[in-house]
């Protein structure tokens, strides 16, 4: 995950997610921006085994995971993680 530093705070900002995974048919991500839906934003596959997505977020901290071929993974690449109603974790990030 990346995060543009180049837009104002009161401006909505590009974040970059990015998961790997190899033999993935679908890759999707949801959250606290997209009310969990899991039907919500698809990743796109780039390269062999990445997928990645560029969201539009307003200033604010989101929970958020990403739903691999039906299967909730934690980000990789994010090590901020919060305990969820279910007893297990979400990742989140501050924009």
């Amino acid at each position: 995950m990346t995060v543009s530093k180049s837009v104002s705070k009161t401006k909505r900002r590009k974040i970059r997610f990015m998961f790997t995974a190899d033999e993935a048919k679908s890759v999707r991500i949801a959250g606290d921006f997209n009310n969990w839906r899991e039907d919500g934003k698809m990743l796109k596959r780039n390269g062999s085994d990445v997928w990645q997505i560029t969201l539009m977020l307003p200033p604010g901290t989101y929970e958020y995971k990403f739903l691999v071929d039906g299967k909730w993974e934690n980000d990789p690449l994010n090590d901020q993680l919060c305990l969820n109603c279910f007893g297990t974790r979400n990742n989140f990030i501050a924009v």
